[in-house]
């Protein structure tokens, strides 16, 4: 059993699921929510806060901010908390209720950003504000998860090796793209392993981290309406891009299992499922990273009302698919 003194010094990161049984093809979903911050984005938030501090960029008087769509945010809070630092995220009305209330309820500010950039969104206005808020004083210190390279980093010291522990045959590796840390961070690790893993990056329809038009994206987690800095291309090997009907419906399908797992989650399985679909490679080990579970979600993509507003009456309207129907 383990022992800590700190939220952070406990993160699960040895359970899978296998969802074969509910989707029909066989993809083991790496499960990064079980710690304190929930989500992946612990990793992240906890290299780039200890990197700061050990290079003097942080003192007892800074004040963290950060822009977030709502997971990394609720990471820094818990660390600016555990570590006694102030702690502003900048972040706009996409953000999950349940997001904003656990930032809160953990000492943070929360600034909502309600006015998009007319060329680069929501991101785009809430990082000028954050620059704003620099140029203004300087105790804010800024972490820019958006070019900060721990981002990455924490995912090659830290995501790729434990996939590699446990599947030395690894085939295929289905990983979300947001900011990118996570799927540059695991795809340098792979280029480097003992044998070739495919790369597949899962962003959302809408997104333009891949080049394409912009879109509407109501799902915070994946997608980014500029170009994430962190991205180079030549470690991704594929590129799927889903729409936001088919993250609700693979999310409901999983609840239906008994598995309640966030949208970023959601986009990832749909990609996945569709790309195993097309390449029925026997023998194939195929894992795929869940970013978060689904609490945070209950009042968008697990409230009816609120799906409906946005997507049609039908949207939940879709056919079952298991291994016993196939």
């Amino acid at each position: 059993m383990p022992v800590i003194s700190t939220p952070h010094a406990f993160n699960e990161s040895r359970l899978y699921v296998d969802l074969r049984s509910i989707f029909g093809r066989s993809l083991y979903l790496k499960c990064e929510g079980f710690n304190f911050a929930g989500s992946i984005k612990l990793k992240a938030a906890i290299e780039m806060v200890e990197t700061a501090e050990r290079r003097g960029v942080l003192t007892p008087d800074s004040i963290l901010v950060e822009s977030s769509s709502g997971n990394l945010g609720v990471a820094l809070s818990m660390i600016a908390a555990s570590k006694g630092y102030r702690f502003l995220c900048v972040t706009d009305s996409r953000c999950n209720l349940s997001a904003r209330l656990l930032m809160e309820a953990l000492g943070s500010q929360v600034h909502i950003i309600s006015d998009l950039d007319p060329t680069r969104g929501f991101l785009g206005a809430r990082i000028d504000y954050v620059r704003a808020l620099c140029d203004s004083d300087d105790r804010y210190v800024w972490l820019s998860q958006y070019t900060n390279p721990g981002n990455w980093r924490a995912h090659y010291r830290r995501t790729g090796p434990e996939i590699a522990r446990q599947f030395p045959r690894l085939d295929v590796l289905f990983i979300g793209a947001g900011t990118t840390g996570t799927l540059m961070g695991c795809a340098r690790y792979f280029r480097e392993w003992h044998r070739p893993v495919r790369i597949v990056a899962v962003d959302s329809a809408g997104s333009v981290t891949f080049g394409g038009k912009p879109g509407r994206r109501m799902i915070p987690g994946l997608g980014m309406s500029i170009r994430p800095p962190l991205l180079d291309e030549s470690y991704v090997d594929e590129v799927i891009r889903v729409e936001e009907a088919e993250t609700i419906r693979a999310c409901h399908r999983l609840a239906r299992r008994g598995f309640l797992f966030g949208g970023s989650t959601g986009t990832v399985v749909s990609g996945a499922m569709d790309w195993l679909d097309r390449h029925r490679t026997p023998g194939l080990t195929a894992v795929a990273i869940a970013p978060d579970l689904g609490e945070r979600y209950l009042d968008t993509i697990y409230q009816t009302a609120w799906l409906q507003d946005l997507y049609g009456d039908h949207i939940l309207d879709f056919d079952e698919v298991t291994a016993d129907s196939l």
